[in-house]
C-alpha cells in the first residue's frame, strides 16, 4: 500500500474538470467528477436539521439509485434555506449535467458550497455545464482543477491517492475535499469526493464510508459550526477488475485500511487549513474507559476557543485543556490525568496525575511554536483511544468571517 500522486482522477475510469463559470467574481467555481462506466455510489451527510437542497437530493439518491456516474459541484452559493426554488434549481443543475453526459438524472449527485440563503444563479450554471463537460479529462491536473474549483475560503486545494493490491489486482482510491470554516462535521461547509476503481457491493461501500467517517472527518473541528451542506461522496466503478467484494473478507478490510489513509490525510489537510489558522493541533486521548469517552474528550479539547487561542499564543495554559475535558460529559478521574505536548521541537509532560510538573516555560513555548502540534492525554482509566484534529484561533478568523459576503 502506497500513497501516490493525484486525487479523484487517480483511479481507473475517472475524469474531472474545474472551471470558472461566473458564479464567483474571479476564482473557479464549478467542478465535475465523472466515471466513464456505471459506478456504485454511497455517502454521508450533515446531521444539521437545516439541510441544503443538494443534500436532500443526494440522500434520496444514496438510498434509491443503483448507479451514480457524476458529481457536479458549485462553489460560491450554498443553495441552503432556499425553499422550493432551491430544490428546482438543484434539479435543473443535475438535469443539465445528465443531459450533456447522456445519463439519467438519478445518476448525478449534486453539491453546493458558499453563502447560505442565496438562490443559485441557475442560468449561469446551465451555461457553464457544456464548458465543464468539454473540459473533462483523466489527467492528474484535471483532478487538481476540480479540487480548486470547490474551494471557498480554503487557501489551497486538498487531494490524496493511495494504491494497493486486492487478489493480485491493483486498486486505487483517490480523493479531494474542501473545508476551511463552518467545520464541525457530524455526518453523521465540508465537501469530500472519494473515487475508487474497486469492485464492491453498494451495501459494503456504504458501510465502509459510514464507519470510516466516524474516526476521520467527524473528528475534525475548526469553529464548532456543523454546516448545512456537509457531504462526503464515494464512487466505486469496478474497473480494477477484482472479484466483487460482497462480504467482510480480507479484501474488504484492506480496502477499509486504504480508504482510511485517504480520509485521514484529507481530514488533517482541512484542519490545518482552517480559516486564519497557523497551526494544526492533533489531540490523542488514550486510557479511556470507552471509545465514546475518548472521542468526546478529544473533540471537546480541539473545539475549545480558549484552547485554540492558547495554541495561537504559544501559551502552555494546560488548565484550559483540563477544563475542556471536564465539560465534555465523559467519565474520567481528573487526579489521574497525564498531559504531554509534542512537536518537531521536542516533547514535554505538562501534567502528571492531574497536577503541574516542573516544566520549562521556555521549552514549552518553543514546542508550541511549531506548525504541527500534538497533545497526548492519558486518562489511565481503560484501553480506549481516539484522535481529533483542529487548529488555532487567530485574528484572521474573525476578519474572514466578518466580511465573508463582501
Amino acid at each position: 500500500m502506497k500513497i501516490i500522486n493525484g486525487g479523484v482522477t487517480a483511479p481507473k475510469g475517472y475524469k474531472a474538470a474545474g472551471i470558472y463559470a461566473g458564479i464567483k467574481r474571479k476564482r473557479k467555481d464549478m467542478a465535475l467528477v465523472y466515471s466513464t462506466v456505471e459506478a456504485k455510489g454511497a455517502g454521508t451527510f450533515t446531521t444539521n436539521l437545516v439541510k441544503a437542497a443538494p443534500v436532500l437530493w443526494d440522500i434520496k439518491l444514496t438510498k434509491e439509485s443503483d448507479n451514480i456516474q457524476a458529481i457536479v459541484i458549485n462553489s460560491g452559493v450554498a443553495n441552503a434555506c432556499t425553499g422550493d426554488e432551491g430544490d428546482k434549481n438543484n434539479l435543473i443543475m443535475a438535469e443539465t449535467v445528465a443531459d450533456k453526459l447522456n445519463l439519467a438524472v438519478e445518476a448525478v449527485y449534486t453539491a453546493s458550497t458558499g453563502i447560505i440563503g442565496k438562490q443559485l444563479p441557475i442560468s449561469t450554471i446551465v451555461e457553464g455545464v457544456p464548458a465543464l463537460v468539454n473540459e473533462l479529462d483523466e489527467s492528474i491536473s484535471a483532478g487538481t482543477l476540480a479540487a480548486e474549483a470547490i474551494m471557498t475560503t480554503d487557501t489551497h486545494s486538498k487531494e490524496c491517492a493511495v494504491s494497493f493490491q486486492v487478489a493480485g489486482k491493483e486498486v486505487t482510491i483517490g480523493g479531494m475535499a474542501k473545508g476551511s470554516g463552518m467545520i464541525h462535521p457530524n455526518m453523521a461547509t465540508l465537501i469530500g469526493v472519494i473515487t475508487t476503481d474497486i469492485s464492491i457491493s453498494k451495501d459494503l461501500l456504504q458501510e465502509a464510508i459510514s464507519e470510516d467517517v466516524k474516526n476521520t472527518f467527524n473528528m475534525i473541528s475548526i469553529d464548532r459550526d456543523t454546516s448545512t451542506n456537509d457531504s462526503l461522496f464515494i464512487l466505486a466503478n469496478g474497473m480494477a477488475g477484482n472479484e466483487e467484494i460482497t462480504s467482510k473478507n480480507n479484501d474488504y478490510y484492506e480496502f477499509c485500511k486504504a480508504l482510511n489513509i485517504v480520509t485521514t490525510k484529507l481530514s488533517k489537510m482541512i484542519a490545518a487549513d482552517g480559516e486564519g489558522a497557523t497551526k494544526l493541533l492533533e489531540v490523542t486521548v488514550k486510557g479511556a474507559k470507552t471509545h465514546e469517552d475518548a472521542v468526546d474528550i478529544s473533540k471537546s479539547i480541539i473545539s475549545s476557543n480558549l484552547v485554540k487561542t492558547a495554541v495561537f499564543g504559544n501559551d502552555a495554559n494546560w488548565g484550559r485543556i483540563l477544563c475542556a475535558m471536564g465539560y465534555s460529559g465523559a467519565d474520567f478521574d481528573p487526579y489521574k490525568v497525564d498531559l504531554v505536548i509534542e512537536s518537531d521541537d521536542g516533547s514535554m509532560k505538562l501534567v502528571e496525575d492531574g497536577e503541574t510538573t516542573d516544566y520549562s516555560e521556555e521549552l514549552a513555548t518553543k514546542i508550541l511554536s511549531a506548525k504541527e502540534l500534538k497533545a497526548i492525554i492519558d486518562l489511565k482509566n481503560g484501553n480506549a483511544t481516539a484522535t481529533a484534529w483542529g487548529c488555532d484561533l487567530t485574528y484572521d478568523y474573525v476578519k474572514i468571517n466578518a466580511d465573508y459576503r463582501s
